[in-house]
């Protein structure tokens, strides 16, 4: 029997295809990525976790049963921590003040979305929204690191995303999806969360290749 896990990836087949394709992918194993677009990544990526956090604590809260709850809860941190660690070293080593900076158009149309399903749709729903985010970026980091990349910088995001560390946090989440009992009805719920939260990761590296920015800026008081 196909599990839940492999019926979601099979859905976004060509989204993942063009997130390998695209250039700001193909430069960071080359080398080449220009280093304002990935600082630009970076500190967009520490405001969109500051907010998938949050969505991950109603999604726990939202767990069926204790046990539940409290394996989402301890392993999903796992992978949380790794990328912290990932954002610190960068932001320390790059000096970069992310407080000075907003949310991209599409990391605060992502965060929103992922929030409203978080607090509006059930936990088989929420956590569906929520995987691309982890799932995704494990397979990018495996499928890089048969490459590597030139720049020590970009090489240890690649051996970050790659890594035992942050693989174990995103199996057991896996593992949590594929022990869901749902009808085709329900499933077909997920599948449209997935596909949409898989976009949405697309469009966060291609807003970071772009430099994306709202037209007209906030000001700060």
């Amino acid at each position: 029997m196909v599990e839940n896990s492999e019926k979601l990836w099979n859905s976004i087949q060509d989204i993942y295809s063009s997130i390998l394709k695209h250039p700001f992918i193909l430069e960071l194993v080359e080398g080449t990525l220009s280093r304002n677009k990935f600082e630009y990544y970076i500190i967009q990526d520490y405001l969109y976790l500051r907010e998938f956090s949050k969505a991950l604590a109603l999604l726990s809260a939202k767990a069926e049963d204790e046990e539940n709850a409290l394996l989402f809860a301890i392993h999903i941190q796992d992978a949380i921590k790794v990328e912290k660690a990932l954002h610190k070293f960068y932001i320390s080593e790059f000096n970069l003040d992310v407080e000075d900076y907003e949310m991209s158009p599409t990391n605060l149309a992502y965060t929103s979305y992922l929030l409203a399903v978080a607090y509006s749709r059930p936990f088989h729903e929420v956590i569906s929204a929520v995987l691309p985010c982890y799932w995704i970026y494990m397979e990018v980091g495996k499928e890089l690191l048969k490459k590597g990349s030139r720049d020590k910088y970009y090489q240890k995001w690649i051996e970050t995303y790659g890594g035992e560390d942050y693989e174990r946090g995103v199996r057991a989440v896996l593992g949590i999806v594929n022990g869901l009992k749902v009808s085709e009805e329900e499933f077909n719920k997920m599948k449209i969360h997935f596909r949409t939260a898989s976009i949405y990761e697309y469009m966060f590296w291609d807003s970071a290749y772009r430099l994306e920015s709202f037209p007209f800026l906030q000001k700060k008081k």
